[in-house]
Formats: C-alpha cells, structure tokens, sequence
C-alpha cells in the first residue's frame, strides 16, 4: 500500500478537478471561469478549494498553473507538477488536456487500492510514452511522499542505469520472482531479502517480457493486475483544412487573377487555351491530295 500523504476524499476530489478541468477546456471555456466554478464546485471539507484559489491568483499573474502547484508542495505531488509544466511548454507535443487526463488517472488510482508498484510503472510509462524526460521526471518520481526511503532510493539509481539495463530486468532483478529463482539455482530456502520491490507476478511478469519492447510489459500489468492504463495523445486531424467546394473555387480565382495579371504586363499567352488540332488518318489525307 502507499504512504498517502492526503487522505482518500482529498484524491477523490482531484480527480473530479483534473477530468472536469480537461473536459471544459475541450468545449472552449477559459481557465480562469473554470478555476472560478471549481472552487465552488468541490468538496468544501477537503484542502482543494484552497489550492484551487491559490491555482487561480497565479493564473492569472503568470498564465501557468504548474508554478503555482510547485508552490503547493505539501499538496501536490512533484510528479503532478513536472506533467502539467511539460504541457505548458511552448514547444512541447504534450498537451494540456493529455496531462490532464494523466492526473486523473493517477489520482483515481490512489483513491484506490494503490501499491507503490503500480504507481512507480504507471508514471514511468507516462515519461516513457509521452518523452517527457527521464532524468527530470524520474526525480520527481523520487521525491513522492508515496514511495518510501527505499523505493525512492532505488528511483534515482534506476534513472542512472536505464540506457545500459534493460527496464524489464530491472524490475525482475528486485522482485520476489528473482529471490525464488536465486535460491532454486543456488538449492538454498528462501530467505526474505530487504531490497525486494516488486512482488511474484510482476517479476514473472517482467521475465517473460525480458529483451522486449517494454510497452508489451506495460500492457501485460495491465491486463494482469489492474495497473492503471496511460491516455494515449490527442492527436491532430489531418483531414481537409477546408471544404473541397470552397478549395475549388479558391484555386479557379487564383487563375483569374493570374490572367488578369499578364493582361496588364502585356504578356498573355492564349496558346494554353487552344485545344490540339484532331489528327488526321493517313486514308483522308491521300483523298484530299
């Protein structure tokens, strides 16, 4: 279980906070109206309607929240403030409504039954397919009052071996599925081991899915023990910026135009206008001769 700093109807409350905030955006309503009808909105005996008013001064003095989260450490986690300060980057792909619903996902999930198992691969996942950065990220990862002094330790040394380990190996190297293999080889009893982080099916989990794509363990967890799933990015329409018709009859004008232009010049070539004279079959032109 985790070491909640907040208790459970203060994450209830976040996650109505992160899912309305996202959905209110999608239909065009500033932030600051929607800062303004949360504070009324939530539950009045939690500490969100004054993190909510705190949200909302720094709004509208810097046109950020992820600031004015930072600020409010002892609420917010480290974690929530480095995704919604990816998405307030200018040159950032992650956009705001995707880390909204991240938050929410995450905050559901601690209003749970959460394991410091499942909240660690839930927010790696989260910088791993979105490329938010793992050295930022994982310290923010580090510094969550859910993770104990060991978890929090074994974050930051994982952060630094990520390039020359594979990540299934590292959750199967501190996980109960290794001690039991360990000791199977070695024909020694099982003894508990004090750096275990991970339970049995993680670490099968994880051995199965060793020298693979680790989106497939990711999935797998999922599937298996309930892990929270990512949102997937919004993504851009690529379709037809403007309607075919309307196409059509920008492109015939702009051609009137270009004719109007080489009228004035004095260059107009009428030639592109003839049509091709229909050639003649060998049997009509010996007649004629």
């Amino acid at each position: 279980m985790l070491n909640s700093a907040l208790e459970r109807e203060e994450y209830i409350e976040q996650t109505y906070f992160f899912r309305v905030y996202r959905e209110r955006l999608e239909d065009g309503i500033p932030s600051q109206e929607i800062l303004t009808l949360l504070h009324e909105e939530v539950l009045a005996t939690t500490k969100l309607p004054i993190a909510i008013e705190f949200l909302r001064g720094e709004m509208l003095l810097t046109g950020r929240i992820s600031d004015a989260m930072l600020h409010l450490g002892h609420y917010f986690t480290g974690f929530q403030s480095f995704v919604m300060s990816q998405a307030e980057e200018d040159r950032s792909k992650f956009d705001q409504r995707t880390a909204l619903e991240v938050l929410e996902r995450e905050a559901k999930y601690r209003s749970e039954t959460p394991t410091q198992a499942g909240l660690f691969v839930y927010q790696f996942e989260c910088i791993a397919r979105n490329r938010l950065g793992y050295e930022a990220g994982m310290l923010a990862m580090a510094d969550d009052p859910a993770y104990d002094a060991q978890w929090s330790a074994w974050i930051r040394k994982a952060r630094l071996r990520l390039g020359a380990t594979d990540f299934c190996d590292l959750i199967y190297y501190r996980s109960e599925q290794w001690i039991e293999d360990r000791h199977k080889r070695r024909r020694e009893p099982n003894q508990n081991d004090e750096h275990v982080l991970f339970g049995h099916a993680e670490g099968r989990i994880a051995k199965a899915n060793r020298g693979r794509d680790p989106l497939l363990m990711f999935a797998a967890l999922q599937r298996q023990l309930g892990y929270p799933r990512i949102p997937k990015a919004v993504r851009a329409e690529t379709g037809p910026i403007i309607h075919p018709m309307l196409e059509q009859r920008l492109h015939r004008l702009e051609m009137r135009l270009k004719l109007v232009e080489s009228e004035v010049k004095g260059d107009t070539d009428l030639s592109q206008f003839y049509f091709p004279a229909p050639e003649r079959s060998p049997e009509r032109a010996s007649d004629n001769e």
